[in-house]
Order: structure tokens, then C-alpha cells, then sequence
């Protein structure tokens, strides 16, 4: 049976450039190879999460601005719908710029952020949640979020965050979230490493929580139950979105089967995903 998962969060465009190296001040350099698509971490995660046989739908803002057009042509090849907040929004989205090292795979970005594109609560739609079998939230949207993650808690719809950066307004939704999956630059007020990051989630009673380290292993407690798991070592190409995929590989898995081992099968998605150029490659070579 396929699923539907709703994520919540920000939509943007993506110019993503491969280069041997970062330009310096003053200085033009020429790409040896470029891609466009949609991009942010909600996004990015419900395209792995359409990618591997599920339906996924983004709330957030993206108007009528004509490059919202390679937005929703990207989201369309991969079981991706948008309910847009502002259909009657003229700016254009925001939009990143990007540079992969050829040599490493680390990324250089500068981006505009959803501070300005905000959506009330007055624009929530109504019975949005009517078929959902999950919620993911990645903060860019907090309005919102604070306003669904209750009512998906009271509809006994499982929510998910992606902790990649602490947001105000979290500690509004954390008490609602069943799965807490973080970055390790993940900071609560307060906190300064992980095992305090563990305690301030845990006192809010998140029964699941991870925190990723890149290539390094996973943390999690579960249930009481603290621990950590591999991740697969790889040939890095270009480590961009690898976080969002495994957030949207997690949600695809974490219907199917316990959080550790979800945990493993997003890990080794993400993994993959970084041995390709961009965030959409690696589909074209990965065996569901």
C-alpha cells in the first residue's frame, strides 16, 4: 500500500555547481558540471520519500513567480505535490547557490532562509491531514508547525523532525514529536554537546531520537534504550542533501519496521547518495 507523508517546511530552487575549487575574491572560475532542481530540507527529504514508492506533499510557500515553474516540474518527476501557502505570492522563491569541491565533496552554499516567506496559521488548509501516515517538519515553517504537530499528536500521526539547526519555536513542537532526528550541529538552548541534547529531548518525552554525525556513527536512544550504529563508508562525490535524504528515507522506512533499524536503511541511502553529483543522480543508479 502506498503512503503519504506530509512535510512541512521550505521550498527553494537550487543552482548546484561542481568546481576544483571555491573562487577567491575577484576571480571567475568555470563549473566542470552544474544541475538545477528544488531544494531544502523538507523538500529534498519528501522527493526520497516519493522516490521509494510513497506519496509525499509539501506545505509551504512558493507563489507564481515564473521559476516556480522548474519547482514544480522537478517535484512532479518524483511523486512530489505542493499545497502552496501563497499561490498569490510574486517574489521570486528562494533560492540557493551552491559549490561542490570536486576533490572532497564538501559544499560551499549561500542561500536566502523562509524568514521571509512565512505563512500564517490563517492560511492552514482545512482536513489536511485526511490520509497522511506521517508528518515531517524541518522548522522553516514553525508557525505552521507549533499549529500541526499537535493535531497530527491527536490523530495519532506519527511527527518527525529535522533537527539540522536549533529554530525558536521547537521547543513548542518537540513535545508533540515522536522521532527527533538531529544533526550533530543541533544545539537546544543550553545545550553544548550531545549528551545534553539527549537529556533536554529526552525530559520533553521523545521516546525516539538520533543524532547524526556525517560519516560517523549515529547516536540514538530508543524506548531507554541508548546506543550507536554504523554508517556506510563511501567515495564521496558531493555530501549535498545527503541529510535530507536520509531524513526521507527514514520516513519511508520507519513505516515498515523498528527506529534502529530504519535508522541503518536511511543511513545506507544517504551514504549512496553521496558517491553522485547533486540530489538527484543517485536515483537514477540505486535499486529500490
Amino acid at each position: 500500500m502506498v503512503k503519504k507523508g506530509l512535510f512541512i517546511g521550505i521550498v527553494t530552487l537550487d543552482f548546484v555547481y561542481l568546481s576544483g575549487k571555491l573562487p577567491s575574491n575577484n576571480e571567475k572560475i568555470a563549473a566542470s558540471d552544474y544541475t538545477v532542481s528544488a531544494g531544502g530540507p523538507a523538500t529534498n527529504a519528501a522527493v526520497t520519500f516519493g522516490y521509494l514508492g510513497n506519496q509525499a506533499e509539501i506545505l509551504g510557500v512558493v507563489g507564481t513567480h515564473p521559476i516556480t515553474q522548474l519547482i514544480g516540474s522537478d517535484l512532479g518527476n518524483y511523486r512530489v505535490s505542493i499545497t502552496d501557502l501563497a499561490p498569490d505570492y510574486t517574489e521570486p522563491p528562494p533560492v540557493s547557490s551552491i559549490i561542490i569541491t570536486e576533490a572532497t565533496g564538501e559544499r560551499a552554499v549561500i542561500s536566502i532562509n523562509a524568514t521571509k516567506i512565512q505563512a500564517s496559521t490563517e492560511q492552514m488548509p482545512a482536513n489536511i491531514y485526511t490520509g497522511v501516515d506521517l508528518v515531517m517538519i524541518d522548522g522553516h515553517q514553525m508557525a505552521l508547525s507549533i499549529a500541526y504537530a499537535p493535531l497530527a499528536q491527536k490523530n495519532n500521526i506519527p511527527v518527525i523532525i529535522d533537527g539540522g539547526s536549533w529554530k525558536p519555536g521547537f521547543e513548542k513542537v518537540l513535545p508533540f514529536v515522536d522521532y527527533a532526528v538531529c544533526s550533530a550541529n543541533f544545539y537546544p538552548p543550553g545545550c553544548s554537546n550531545s549528551e545534553e541534547v539527549f537529556t533536554y529531548l529526552q525530559e520533553l518525552g521523545i521516546p525516539h531520537i538520533a543524532i547524526t554525525q556525517g560519516e560517523k556513527h549515529i547516536q540514538y536512544f530508543s524506548l531507554g534504550v541508548s546506543g550507536k550504529l554504523p554508517v556506510p563508508q563511501v567515495e564521496v562525490v558531493d555530501t549535498l542533501g545527503a541529510g535530507d535524504v536520509f531524513h526521507g528515507a527514514f520516513c519511508h522506512y520507519i513505516l515498515q519496521q523498528k527506529f534502529t533499524e530504519s535508522l541503518v536503511a536511511a543511513a545506507e541511502i544517504a551514504s549512496y547518495s553521496c558517491k553522485f553529483f547533486g540530489t538527484r543522480r543517485w536515483m537514477e543508479f540505486q535499486n529500490k
